[in-house]
């Protein structure tokens, strides 16, 4: 009788009975054409000697020798004879090769036939023989009891009922040679012989990682041995490796063609090649085992049904049944992998063949019915193991069924659930862990926020962050917790643990939490050493710069680290900190503003600096560490410093200007120092030098950007202008023209933004010059030989607006006449007199006038109004003004009745001050007027002359009768066109198509309308001559130049008296 299973390993107690569910549905399975009936060919099952799948269908064979192709529905596809006259014991199919054995009667040994699926007789329909020779160990046949074959139809296993064991080897070389002889086939050898013990079992052993050889099964009813048919030491004696054996039908190789099963009566063992392995009590008798993908199939002998049976299937049969005396076959469907028993159920027409098809279980029972077994989904698997709570054995089912990550996630959600709600929170919180990836960590968070369970959560979080699955808000609550708990220890582990993986390319991967949310939450809860720690180590310079300054306050340290990083990251940098730095450091500050904008090599560490920090270069030093895998918003380091080469070459030359230093070509410049002390003083040298910079260049920034940041600290802002003048451009007050301090050229830069960077520059330095203290302590003195200098390059415009806004006279004057702006100093002059009577400014004025009055004449007016403003100013200066007037007369600057406009504007001047001046002035324009009045009447008179001479020449030539005109024109006036005849000609020598003309039109078109003109206005002079009142009251107005305009219009012409007196 058939009792639950349990397993035994090795030779080990038996352990406790298996879990039994029902996986499995059964149905029976129909014919298409008879639904009342089981397939056709299953009927006469008693007929049937064995059954086996392939993927062209099932193969049926009978004893009558005929094997019958099944499809899908297991309708007959094809059938043929593959033993004529006798029967098919045996079928096996590997890759489309189908190898039966059996028995003909006209043959006294079995017969093994080989057949190719894959090609079909167009004539039988069978498919095509390819070899077929007999199988024969000695001169006695004997029956064939198992067979094997390997996947790669490599080797064929025969056991004989007499113990023998044939082996073919090569016979996929044999089949595949092309030889047409059906007898072409490996003369098989004998490896085994058994004496009296059949051979019950044979199975292949396929090779594998752990082991490349093919090793092969031999099962007797007493042992079970192991022969290496492949590799390194094959073909020796088979070596016995368990002394249990089994009856035909009770072995098979497991689902993974690994080890043997052997069902015993009283157990299930598992044989390897090493030895017995696993050993599973199941107790009753056995007919027949088989493998089902991961399932081990058991069929049991025909047995009476008794409600005292050890197995509840056969209880419950004989409890539903009446017939007590019934005898039933059980079939049990066993997991051994999962240690469950997937399918029990009893028979009572008894199960004659089992085979597999895909996923399916198919029993042909002894009445000809064929029985479906079908597997239940996973998802109803799963459930029904859900209902009994046990959760690890659903994960050992989703593991055999091979389902994916996210499923088997789903089965740990659902077994934390369970747990959580039993209380168990440590072992909930174990599944949850396996959830990450796949379930939202929210969903796990939100159970575990509860201040008791904390831990629970900081445990989860870590992993979290472990798996690189973290956000920001899952690093944010992660350091809460730990600074909730004050758990310093844990959170420095978690933020300075070192990395530890690597991707398989040397790669790293990256960190498993958010950098920058570290950073916020350590500076929040005042963990600074920490946040600034991470903002170190992973290049987070705005973060660290933002602690130590905003934070912590250490002023230095963020001093260094500026400096140690470099002139394109601290520029941004000091840009934004630099008024903080300037506040408690200012001269440090300073300095490192200078070197920044006037060096183009990496800048220097101070040893205090370097000592400050043994621990960044002890990090650096030892590896990559835990974060440095990381590489959000990393900035590129700045490059080490290159030693100046022993070879360059130095080269004296002569430079001077700005404009000089402001090449293509990067040179370094040493010459005399500047007027303001440096902290760090350059070397210097009488004789400028250029020598070729180092390869290693940065580019420098714009020193206006930093301007703003002085703008309480006046005495470093003008070292900090003049050392940067000095040193970027080689400009300073006292090198009069020449270099000043240590230049570097930058050979990349824009030579005009070059230039606007130096104008801002000591546009700046003037305003300061100008501005107190600095105007106290010389800044002035400074100021006019700034403005003195032509060199220098200051915007004179914005110079002037300062000197105006600062009320410095030199400075305004000087800029005023380096500008040409000669008026504007004379009005200064003027305006300060105006203020201030009593002072010197109206000799300035006189002076001003001599200086730049020869070049300006303009200049002259605008003096004589101020020196004859005020009866004192003429007093004072008397002889000053006869100079002016006579100046005015010599260079004709202005009329002499513009003169006495301005003299006579008030009653300041009298006239016989200017008395002789204007005498003169009067006689030589009288001179000038009358010498020019008579030349210029005299040259109207001869034009007039000339020009009526010429037109009665013309009048003479159109009246000579004997002078015929001549007409040239070869062009109409009118349309353009080419003259031909017929046309006319008219004597104002003007040609015209008879076309273009009209018929009464006797006058030419283009002298008509001046002609038409002409005589209108002789009509009219014509009209007014009659007109005498008109003439006289004109005569009254205009005296001479009334009857001038009567002889102009013809009035008194002696024609029109002739007319008159006809």
């Amino acid at each position: 009788m058939a009792t639950a299973p349990a397993i035994n390993q090795g030779n080990g107690p038996v352990a406790s009975a298996w879990r039994q569910f029902t996986f499995f549905d059964v149905s029976p399975v129909k014919d298409v054409h008879d639904l009342a009936s089981s397939p056709e060919v299953f009927k006469k099952s008693p007929e049937i000697s064995c059954i086996t799948s392939t993927e062209f269908g099932t193969l049926v064979a009978d004893i009558h020798g005929s094997v019958y192709l099944l499809d899908d529905e297991f309708e007959t596809a094809k059938s043929w004879v593959a033993h004529t006259g006798g029967r098919v014991t045996h079928m096996v199919e590997r890759n489309g090769i189908l190898v039966s054995l059996g028995e003909e009667d006209a043959v006294r040994h079995p017969l093994l036939k080989v057949w190719d699926l894959h090609t079909i007789e167009k004539k039988t329909g069978a498919p095509i023989l390819l070899r077929s020779t007999k199988v024969q160990a000695g001169n006695r046949p004997h029956p064939i009891s198992a067979v094997a074959l390997s996947a790669s139809l490599a080797y064929l296993a025969i056991g004989l009922a007499d113990g023998t064991v044939l082996l073919y080897r090569h016979l996929d070389q044999s089949i595949l040679s092309g030889s047409t002889s059906l007898n072409a086939l490996p003369k098989p050898r004998s490896i085994h012989d058994g004496g009296t013990e059949p051979i019950t079992g044979l199975g292949f052993r396929e090779p594998s990682e752990d082991s490349p050889n093919i090793y092969l099964f031999i099962v007797t009813i007493s042992r079970v041995l192991t022969y290496q048919a492949s590799g390194k030491g094959s073909g020796g004696t088979p070596t016995e490796v368990d002394e249990v054996g089994c009856d035909l039908g009770c072995a098979t190789m497991d689902w993974k063609t690994r080890d043997m099963v052997i069902a015993k009566d009283e157990a299930i063992y598992i044989c390897s090649t090493e030895g017995r392995g696993a050993c599973y009590a199941y107790e009753g008798f056995k007919s027949a085992v088989y493998t089902h993908l991961n399932y081990l199939v058991i069929v049991s002998p025909p047995f009476t049904a008794s409600a005292s049976a050890p197995s509840a299937t056969v209880r419950n049969f004989a409890a539903r049944n009446s017939e007590p005396k019934a005898d039933i076959t059980k079939v049990v469907l066993f997991d051994l992998e999962n240690k469950i028993v997937a399918y029990s159920g009893t028979h009572t027409e008894g199960i004659r063949h089992v085979f597999s098809v895909g996923r399916h279980v198919y029993l042909v029972s002894n009445d000809g019915n064929l029985l479906h077994l079908e597997e239940k989904p996973t998802s109803a698997k799963l459930d029904l193991l859900y209902r009994r709570s046990l959760y690890n054995l659903a994960l050992d089912l989703a593991k055999t069924q091979g389902l994916d990550d996210s499923s088997v996630a789903d089965i740990h959600r659902q077994y934390g659930d369970h747990l959580y709600s039993k209380g168990e929170y440590d072992s909930s919180m174990q599944q949850f862990i396996q959830t990450i990836g796949h379930v939202q960590p929210s969903y796990v968070i939100r159970k575990f926020l509860d201040a008791q369970r904390i831990h629970n959560l900081v445990t989860y979080l870590q992993e979290l962050h472990e798996l690189g699955l973290a956000n920001s808000d899952h690093t944010t609550l992660l350091l809460n917790t730990y600074t909730k708990l004050k758990d310093v220890a844990r959170l420095e582990s978690f933020i300075k643990t070192e990395a530890r993986r690597s991707s398989g390319d040397g790669e790293s991967e990256d960190l498993p939490f958010d950098v920058e949310t570290a950073i916020r939450v350590c500076r929040q809860a005042g963990y600074f050493d920490h946040a600034s720690y991470l903002a170190k180590k992973y290049d987070r310079h705005e973060d660290y710069l933002q602690i130590q300054i905003e934070d912590a306050g250490h002023y230095k340290d963020a001093l260094g680290y500026l400096r140690r990083l470099g002139a394109d990251i601290a520029e941004n940098n000091l840009a934004r900190y630099g008024r903080a730095l300037l506040e408690n450091l200012p001269n440090e500050t300073t300095d490192l503003l200078i070197d920044l904008c006037t060096s183009l090599s990496p800048l220097s560490i101070a040893e205090e600096d370097e000592q400050r920090s043994p621990s960044v270069r002890q990090a650096s030093a030892s590896g990559p560490s835990y974060l440095s895998y990381l590489a959000i918003n990393r900035v590129g380091a700045a490059p080490e410093p290159v030693q100046p080469s022993s070879a360059s070459t130095t080269t004296t030359v002569k430079a001077s200007g700005a404009e000089k230093l402001v090449g293509r070509e990067a040179t370094t410049v040493s010459v005399s120092g500047t007027d303001t002390p440096t902290t760090s003083q350059p070397s210097r040298s009488e004789t400028p030098t250029l020598t070729r910079p180092k390869p290693n260049t940065t580019k420098r920034p714009s020193p206006k950007i930093y301007f703003a940041h002085f703008i309480d600290h006046p005495d470093q802002f003008l070292h900090f202008l003049e050392t940067v003048a000095a040193r970027r451009w080689g400009q300073s007050l006292s090198s009069s023209g020449g270099l000043s301090g240590t230049v570097e050229l930058d050979p990349s830069a824009d030579v005009e933004v070059e230039r606007q960077e130096q104008v801002a520059l000591w546009n700046t330095l003037l305003e300061l010059y100008l501005s107190p203290p600095h105007s106290e302590q010389g800044g002035l003195q400074k100021a006019l030989r700034l403005l003195k200098r032509e060199d220098l390059p200051y915007d004179p415009t914005h110079a002037l607006i300062l000197c105006s806004t600062r009320e410095y006279t030199p400075g305004l004057v000087m800029l005023w006449e380096k500008m040409g702006m000669f008026e504007d100093v004379v009005r200064f002059y003027i305006d300060k007199h105006k203020e201030d009577p009593a002072s010197k400014a109206s000799a300035e004025v006189v002076e001003c006038l001599g200086r730049y009055g020869p070049a300006h004449p303009h200049l002259y007016p605008l003096v004589l109004r101020f020196l004859t403003s005020t009866p004192e100013l003429l007093s004072r200066h008397t002889a000053d003004l006869g100079r002016v007037l006579e100046h005015i007369e010599q260079e004709k600057i202005m009329q002499p009745l513009t003169v006495v406009q301005v003299l006579s504007r008030n009653n300041v001047a009298s006239v016989g001050l200017v008395k002789q001046w204007l005498m003169s002035r009067i006689k030589a324009a009288r001179e000038e007027i009358e010498t020019a009045s008579i030349s210029c009447d005299q040259k109207l008179i001869n034009s007039y002359r000339t020009e009526t001479a010429a037109k009665l020449r013309a009048v003479e030539g159109l009246e000579d009768v004997d002078h015929p005109n001549v007409f040239h024109n070869t062009q109409c006036a009118a349309c353009g066109g080419q003259l031909d005849l017929p046309s006319l000609h008219f004597m104002c020598n003007h040609s015209y198509h008879q076309r273009c003309l009209g018929e009464h039109d006797t006058e030419c078109r283009s002298c008509a309308r001046s002609h038409s003109m002409i005589r209108e206005i002789r009509r009219n002079n014509e009209r007014l001559a009659d007109e005498h009142d008109v003439f006289l009251s004109e005569v009254k107005e205009g005296g001479f130049a009334a009857v001038a305009t009567g002889f102009s219009r013809g009035i008194m012409n002696l024609s029109r008296l002739e007319d008159v007196a006809a």
